[in-house]
């Protein structure tokens, strides 16, 4: 596996340092933030391949920054996979309608999350319509 950078966007301290933690013993590079604004900041630093993106998020939520993220095309590319704690009836579905890539709920499985990311990335984007 090539190293790949991982943006993790999470308000939780302890969720943040085990996702980090995880992805980084597994050879990723790991961002973090603690919010949109945060997450928005890295991404003008670093574009990563793939975003660890919390959904429920202080001002700004993990859906609407991913609506923003999706529809600019210097950023439509990046793959995002959702992470709730609150995993509710339909969550998937609503994280997968906002641009989402995938969805995982918490507590995060520690052996199912970086083999979720690896897939992710490794996976072909839809190739866009030729005219």
């Amino acid at each position: 596996m090539p190293e790949a950078t991982v943006l993790i966007v999470d308000d939780n301290p302890a969720n943040l340092k085990l996702a980090a933690y995880l992805l980084s013993s597994k050879g990723y590079s790991v961002d973090t933030a603690v919010d949109a604004e945060g997450a928005l900041a890295a991404l003008r630093v670093r574009k990563p391949a793939l975003i660890l993106m919390d959904v429920q998020l202080p001002g700004m939520d993990g859906l609407t920054l991913t609506r923003s993220i999706k529809s600019d095309p210097a950023t439509s590319d990046i793959r995002i996979l959702a992470v709730t704690a609150d995993a509710m009836r339909g969550d998937d579905v609503r994280a997968l309608a906002a641009g989402c890539d995938g969805y995982i709920s918490k507590p995060i499985d520690t052996r199912l999350l970086p083999a979720l990311v690896q897939d992710l990335i490794e996976r072909e984007l839809p190739s866009e319509p030729r005219p």
